[in-house]
């Protein structure tokens, strides 16, 4: 095993590697801070390239242009308070109000940090636990995931603000309009038009939401503002800060690889229920929100978290995790690999080289990280009279490229308008995309459990991991109504 690792690493560490993985950490930190340009579009987009390359580099590069685009994400969250991915929408809670205040480069650096731990510790679980992890993932049917995402709602109380019932509101809302669309058994609602009848897509309704009502605020009250841009400030993490912030990079990592390692979750879900456990248990819960440090530790390691546990379902049962893994399996037919429980003895060899590249990865992402943290930051310089323009038009590129849909485009201003009443009458908007995110999931799990039991509802209790979730859920219910009933008596 030792000789087979170490022709492994001989085969990785090669200048031409190197070249390949950085090229793919570069162009995916770049697309992944351009809002709409999301990291399964980068994926898609490098694939046809990889078909003339050896098997292990074109996965290497497939595999950093999924890191590089999931940090990539956080850049734009953070400078203009618009998500470059979904899974970067939480670390726009606490990034912008962090550079509002003069500090984004503490946020872009404490964000850097994030995703390297969280990409390390998530490459580490997929080379030692990848086996126990994928058989907890076959273990998780209709029912658990059903109250997995009851659990993972209950991160709304955490960012509803000052007013839970607006923040419930608010989750309403989402939920109601996660139902657009075709159902699971064929059935059409809110159908007005056409394009309705596949429902609303994530991207238009996430950077709508965050970002066109930043652009009519700047538009609306600018009689109230001054025209100087913001400033970096201090960019340094204090050790103080770092030490505080260690447990929720620790707590968001782990959950980002328990959830990445479950097929369908995805990041965006990781990265809100880290960010929830992170709010209760910390003893600066009142500041998340308002520009938390801890809060962007939580979201960004989990989000990173996911990387590498995505592929675990992938190598060990042949099953992608998410989306992009879905592509990466058709590039691992493409190169006569077949993953899947038989590829440890097939290619057990090539096993070790991606294992070894992805390591690599995670260093070159720490590298790219902070080069392009000195080219972003030129951003926050910017006026916001001359930001306006600029980032509308690369929202309507971006969500126009994804399918070529005018009609995203239109969700995109429309949510914007909505964001922006949501402003008015102070209705947070993470509830409403959290729930939005998690509502189709919930659903059709909670359809398909009744299903599978005839309409007996005991099934969302069936098994010991059911009901570890719920008492999970019950226990953050009881909680939050003590805190809310401890303000009031305040």
């Amino acid at each position: 095993m030792l000789h087979d690792l170490l022709m492994a690493f001989q085969a990785v560490a090669t200048i031409e590697n190197f070249l390949i993985m950085a090229a793919g950490i570069w162009g995916g930190v770049i697309i992944g801070a351009i809002p709409g340009m999301t990291g399964t579009m980068a994926v898609t987009l490098a694939l046809p390239f990889t078909f003339y390359m050896q098997p292990i580099p074109s996965i290497l590069l497939l595999v950093a242009l999924y890191k590089g685009s999931t940090y990539g994400g956080s850049v734009s969250a953070i400078l203009i308070k618009t998500p470059g991915t979904a899974s970067a929408a939480c670390t726009t809670l606490d990034g912008y109000p962090l550079a509002q205040q003069g500090k984004a480069g503490k946020a872009l650096n404490m964000a850097l940090y994030s995703s390297c731990t969280g990409d390390f510790i998530s490459n580490l679980s997929l080379i030692f636990i990848a086996a126990p992890l994928a058989l907890l993932a076959l273990r998780i049917g209709p029912p658990e995931f059903f109250m997995l995402m009851v659990f993972a709602l209950t991160t709304v109380a955490g960012v509803s603000g000052r007013s839970l019932l607006l923040g419930l509101v608010s989750a309403c809302l989402g939920l109601l309009l996660a139902t657009v669309g075709e159902d699971m058994y064929g059935s059409f609602r809110f159908d007005i038009t056409v394009d309705m009848q596949s429902g609303l897509a994530v991207a238009p309704v996430l950077i709508g939401l965050f970002a066109i009502p930043e652009l009519l605020k700047i538009i609306v009250f600018r009689h109230q503002q001054t025209a100087k841009p913001m400033q970096m400030g201090d960019n340094r993490v204090t050790r103080e800060e770092l030490r505080r912030s260690l447990k929720a990079m620790l707590k968001g990592s782990a959950i980002g690889v328990v959830m990445g390692a479950i097929p369908g979750i995805g990041p965006s879900a990781a990265a809100f229920s880290a960010y929830g456990e992170a709010q209760r248990s910390s003893k600066n819960r009142d500041n998340f929100g308002h520009g938390e440090v801890e809060g962007i530790a939580a979201s960004e390691s989990a989000n990173n978290g996911c990387c590498g546990s995505t592929m675990i379902p992938l190598l060990a049962l042949g099953v992608p995790g998410d989306v992009i893994t879905g592509v990466m399996l058709g590039a691992f037919m493409i190169h006569g690999m077949t993953p899947g429980p038989m590829m440890f003895e097939t290619n057990l060899n090539e096993i070790y080289m991606l294992f070894i590249g992805m390591m690599f990865s995670s260093i070159l992402l720490f590298g790219a990280g902070k080069v392009t943290m000195r080219m972003f930051s030129h951003i926050s310089r910017i006026p916001p009279g001359m930001m306006a323009p600029t980032v509308l038009i690369l929202c309507l590129f971006g969500i126009f490229s994804i399918s070529n849909s005018l009609f995203d485009v239109y969700v995109l201003l429309a949510m914007g308008v909505f964001g922006f009443l949501m402003y008015l009458f102070a209705i947070p908007a993470a509830p409403f995309l959290i729930a939005f995110i998690l509502g189709p999931m919930l659903e059709e799990n909670l359809r398909r459990a009744l299903a599978l039991s005839r309409g007996d509802p005991s099934i969302l209790l069936s098994s010991p991991i059911t009901w570890l979730f719920a008492a999970l859920a019950l226990f953050v219910l009881i909680i939050t109504i003590r805190q809310q009933l401890n303000k009031a008596k305040r």
